[in-house]
């Protein structure tokens, strides 16, 4: 039997709006992601925070996070301000694994933990993107922003 998702399952849409924000570069950071599930318009919100990290590790981990609460698979519409995120899923991601994880120059790439895992998540699902520019007034995006940066400030009061 092939695994095959049902026709049934990617009729459940789900809009994934991310944003990771970081106060320094390294340095501490925090990820922020909304659900939409459609048509239901049901959300779920969820934020966190690290730390010592980058910009590009938050805009990975929001994803990744926002994939892994999925209980199944479904078509999934990937909206962020991060051109890192989406053209690594788009077109970068296929040569890294051809290639065994490097970039063309033969140095490995940036972040690969995450790459790896997102790479495995996304088989999951269906997924499409959308790229929206950032601090641009796009409401979700900007929420996701909030939300991050909110998360990494808690975790700087708090160490």
């Amino acid at each position: 039997m092939e695994n095959k998702k049902s026709r049934e399952e990617l009729r459940t849409t789900v809009s994934l709006f991310t944003d990771g924000a970081c106060s320094g570069n390294p340095g501490v950071g925090g990820w922020a992601y909304i659900l939409r599930h459609l048509p239901t318009g049901k959300e779920k919100v969820m934020s966190g925070a690290e730390a010592d990290t980058t910009n590009n590790r938050m805009e990975l981990m929001a994803v990744i996070q926002g994939l892994r609460a999925l209980n199944r698979p479904v078509a999934v519409e990937v909206v962020s301000d991060s051109q890192y995120v989406l053209k690594g899923l788009k077109s970068w991601l296929s040569g890294w694994k051809r290639n065994g994880w490097k970039l063309a120059s033969g140095k490995p790439v940036k972040n690969i933990d995450l790459w790896q895992e997102l790479d495995e998540l996304s088989t999951l699902h269906q997924l499409s993107f959308q790229y929206v520019p950032g601090h641009a007034g796009h409401p979700e995006n900007e929420k996701c922003d909030e939300l991050a940066v909110q998360a990494y400030k808690e975790l700087r009061k708090n160490r």
